[in-house]
């Protein structure tokens, strides 16, 4: 949301400033109250707009910014507050955003309010064209839809030219355009150049209104409008005669020549405008593939469409009229495996447990065929190949208006319940690569279709870390609360091993590692094309609601400390170190990673770490809940007198 208002409000403000630098002395008015109205309108759909052959990959470096500048929180629990309602759960933003909406709209119901009052005390005469009403006691002269108001204090003779004025916003319905922009300033009412938009536009208007009634006696007319100090009402979506504001740039417009219609080639400064625009919105930071992940060592190529790629998805029974098909058809495939799974008991017997990868073919019938399969164990794979024998008929996927075949993958993990490891023959030899720096992350379960799988993994951590807590009574009871740091792996198989802690109290590190232990399987992370370990850092606050904020570990003045020097490594320089929180405990599973560069580390579970530099390199350091640190690697000569200086210390 905060991206689509600051994405709009540019590009308003580069509509406006073109406007007023090359258009607004112009005087094609209906062209320009097209372009004013065309391009708020356009501002407010851009955003969304995503066009393919625009799309472009932003650089690692450049998409990199973006999402740690938005870095999630650690998560803070307390007794309490473990599953908050839905108004608790909603942002303090969007509670302002709400408050101002409503204020805004009851001010223009406080206006409305106003016109009809006018109009009750007023008399009203009906002809073809409009409805005068007589205001008494006032010399306010302006319209509204078919509505013209006019004070009886207005001399008579004034009276034919303000109203073949106001007759030209009436049939013109300029206040359909103010009432738009009185719609846009309730809903955007923080937006300042909503402001200027229907401002721009009731100048317009009246220049529209004299060029159009004020064709021959211009001079009378400037005359009536600088005879007498006219009050007006303050009410912005009417067209009022005689805005004080208005008088010099109405005469100065009136006495303005005729643009010359060459100038109206103006306006093509708006194509490069909105192309730009597309070009922008249609940038992708990171642009990763949305087809299913399917282990790489199981011969699946097949010249068949995936389940992402279709234009519509095989509809599993009883999603026929579910707004979302697919998010449905996974929906129902979850259920269906947990309905019919039964573990096999030879399997329990010589506890056997693995990763199924399964991949399967929904014919143009509507049937399930060709089901192939990859795990550790033949028991395992006869019992996934019945669970998938076992599905029913479906609709068939559709594509470019045809019937065909569409291939879906899903993997089943099996895993028993008295046993703390899973089968991790696969990650012995396997690369750990850090969450921050690879290319394709984990992928929970959810989050298969996000567009950003990354921040999907995140935000579901999160849900699922708020839905199974449980404050431990006895912590409670002694008042122990801070923060228990969390460092695991995903491994290969998608499971969670290597679970490590650190808090102020065993019962803490118990809760935290127990809420891990109960993480679901997820798509293992891919670095390179190939299936890597991950490893992944997240902290977690116990705070008591009796107990000030600052007692827990993570208050808002923890930060990152670093502390370490360079070495010489066979003529490689490295950065080593220890990286603490602001009351020196080690943090581990800090991200550690050169800007601009793929490539990273992780700090060990005492926060200890080492990473090759070159001379003028910032280091990053990322650990969720707390700000960023940068340090900037010094230069060469100097990096080069330092580390003389080290071997000499060392020699002696």
């Amino acid at each position: 949301m905060i991206t689509y208002i600051l994405e709009s409000l540019a590009f308003q403000l580069v509509f406006l400033l073109t406007y007023d630098l090359f258009l607004k002395k112009e005087t094609f008015f209906q062209w320009n109250r097209v372009y004013l109205l065309g391009t708020f309108a356009l501002s407010l759909v851009l955003p969304w707009i995503k066009v393919e052959a625009l799309q472009t990959t932003m650089p690692q470096e450049l998409g990199a910014t973006t999402v740690y500048l938005t870095q999630l929180n650690g998560v803070v629990l307390g007794p309490e507050v473990s599953e908050p309602g839905f108004l608790a759960s909603i942002p303090w933003p969007y509670w302002v955003l709400g408050a101002g909406c409503f204020l805004a709209l009851l001010w223009f119901a406080y206006k409305l309010l106003r016109l009809n009052q006018m109009r009750k005390k007023g008399s009203v005469t009906y002809y073809n064209d409009f409805t005068k009403i007589s205001v008494p006691k006032s010399a306010v002269a302006f319209s509204f839809f078919r509505n013209i108001f006019m004070g009886e204090n207005i001399k008579k003779d004034k009276e034919p030219n303000i109203l073949a004025h106001e007759l030209v916003h009436v049939k013109q319905l300029h206040s359909l355009d103010l009432l738009f922009f009185e719609m846009a300033r309730i809903l955007f009412w923080f937006n300042p150049l909503v402001y200027v938009y229907q401002n721009r536009v009731a100048e317009l208007h009246e220049f529209i209104a004299d060029a159009k009634a004020v064709k021959h006696n211009k001079q009378a007319h400037f005359e009536m409008l600088l005879s007498e100090a006219f009050n007006t009402q303050n009410i912005s979506f009417v067209n009022q005669f005689f805005n004080k504001s208005l008088i010099k740039k109405r005469i100065v417009m009136l006495q303005k020549k005729q643009s010359k219609a060459v100038w109206q080639l103006k306006y093509v400064l708006l194509l490069p405008l909105v192309l730009g625009m597309l070009v922008y919105t249609s940038c992708e930071v990171g642009k990763e593939d949305n087809s299913q992940e399917i282990d790489s060592s199981v011969p699946l190529k097949a010249q068949k469409l995936s389940f992402n790629e279709v234009d519509e998805v095989p509809i599993f029974p009883g999603c026929e009229d579910a707004a979302d098909k697919k998010a449905c058809f996974q929906e129902k495939m979850q259920a269906h495996i947990r309905k019919n799974f039964h573990y096999p008991e030879v399997a329990q017997e010589q506890g056997i447990q693995g990763r199924v990868a399964i991949l399967i073919n929904i014919g143009m019938d509507g049937l399930i065929n060709d089901i192939k399969l990859k795990g550790s164990n033949s028991l395992l794979n006869d019992e996934a190949r019945r669970i998938m024998e076992k599905l029913p008929k479906m609709q068939p996927g559709i594509d470019q208006g045809q019937e065909t075949e569409v291939l879906y993958s899903i993997p089943i993990t099996f895993k028993l319940s008295d046993s703390d490891e899973v089968d991790k023959s696969a990650d012995k030899n396997s690369e750990s690569v850090p969450f921050a720096v690879i290319d394709e992350v984990p992928v929970f379960p959810g989050c298969e279709d996000a567009v950003d799988k990354k921040a999907c993994f995140q935000e579901k951590m999160v849900e699922h870390i708020r839905k199974h807590f449980r404050y431990p009574e006895a912590a409670q009871e002694q008042g122990i609360q801070g923060r228990v740091a969390l460092l695991f792996t995903i491994d290969t198989n998608g499971e969670i091993t290597s679970i490590k802690k650190r808090g102020p109290d065993q019962l803490l590190e118990d809760e935290a590692v127990r809420i891990i232990e109960r993480l679901p399987s997820m798509q293992p992370g891919k670095h390179q094309g190939q299936v890597v370990k991950v490893p992944f850092s997240i902290p977690i606050t116990f705070r008591l609601q009796t107990q000030p904020d600052e007692t827990a570990s993570n208050n808002s003045s923890d930060y990152i400390k670093v502390s370490g020097n360079y070495i010489n490594n066979n003529g490689t320089i490295l950065y080593r170190g220890r990286v603490t929180d602001s009351g020196s405990m080690g943090l581990s599973g800090v991200t550690i990673s050169l800007v601009g560069k793929e490539s990273g580390v992780i700090s060990n579970f005492d926060g200890n770490f080492a990473i090759p530099v070159e001379e003028n390199e910032v280091v990053k350091f990322q650990y969720i809940g707390l700000p960023n640190k940068l340090v900037r690697v010094p230069k060469r000569e100097f990096l080069i007198d330092l580390l003389e200086k080290a071997d000499a210390e060392n020699k002696s």
